[in-house]
């Protein structure tokens, strides 16, 4: 990967954006990442990722080393620290972001909690923050939808690449759903799949499965899958503005657009249509 040779920031303004989902407050990148420390955290969503080197952060009573591949994702007001971990230089990105939707947001991905991730080098989050900083500067346009939009795709991006390694035993309980995890991601369509149809795939019951799930993620493994369509859902809403509505939720595994309405609402507190509009 390319590095950029010199440090980059964008600070957005905040005008006349009320009514985005998700609002960038920053994103830059640090060819050689300084001490910070904030003991009081920072006051919107905050994200970190190393690009070269290696650099250490303290949160929530956790030491994590960030190398290459790796990021974190901090709550707002989440005390940290953070420092390269060598002589050498600790290249980083970052990305600070709010907006009136944006817990909803990560809740809906499952992504409410301050968490340490993991991505194999040729997944797309590698690169995607470069390629945002170069999109923009492109656009030279401070108010521009398509950084809110960049927001949201990375936080999608990084719901389908990272892997959540905060502790060991859900770890492990990723490594044992992983064949599972990629089979929904591509059986998402299939709206006969029930519970014994995903348990078979690991050969286990739907009681141990179910246990599974809910200790790794905190849902069900139907109600996993019932967000991986919604989250499909969305990606086609923003990507293929051709297709309908009910187009979309039979590509999706719903059998009737209004059940696919109705849940789409109850998770996103908007309808397909307005989601549509807003992106």
């Amino acid at each position: 990967m390319l590095l950029t040779p010199a440090p980059r920031r964008i600070v957005f303004a905040q005008e006349n954006r009320e009514h985005l989902p998700i609002t960038l407050d920053s994103m830059g990148y640090n060819p050689d990442q300084e001490k910070v420390s904030r003991p009081d955290g920072y006051h919107v969503y905050h994200w970190l990722q190393t690009a070269a080197g290696e650099g250490i952060i303290h949160f929530e009573n956790k030491k994590l080393t960030l190398a290459a591949g790796s990021g974190v994702l901090l709550l707002p007001g989440t005390p940290h620290r953070y420092e390269s971990l060598s002589s050498q230089p600790w290249c980083t990105y970052y990305l600070t972001f709010g907006g009136g939707s944006s817990q909803h947001i990560l809740e809906t991905l499952g992504m409410q909690a301050n968490a340490f991730y993991r991505w194999e080098s040729e997944a797309p989050l590698t690169r995607m923050l470069q390629e945002m900083l170069d999109r923009h500067d492109a656009a030279a346009d401070m108010f521009s939808l398509g950084v809110s939009t960049d927001a949201y795709r990375f936080l999608l991006t990084l719901s389908k690449y990272g892997q959540l390694h905060n502790n060991t035993a859900i770890s492990r309980n990723v490594d044992k759903l992983q064949p599972l995890l990629k089979w929904m991601d591509s059986h998402y369509g299939d709206p006969g799949i029930g519970l014994y149809d995903l348990a078979s795939q690991l050969e286990v019951s739907g009681r141990y499965l179910n246990s599974l799930f809910l200790q790794t993620f905190g849902l069900s493994p139907y109600a996993y899958f019932v967000r991986l369509r919604i989250r499909k859902s969305k990606e086609l809403l923003v990507s293929q503005p051709h297709l309908t509505v009910k187009a979309i939720s039979q590509l999706v595994g719903f059998r009737d657009v209004s059940h696919f309405v109705a849940t789409f609402r109850k998770q996103s507190g908007t309808t397909p249509d307005q989601f549509r509009r807003l992106h």
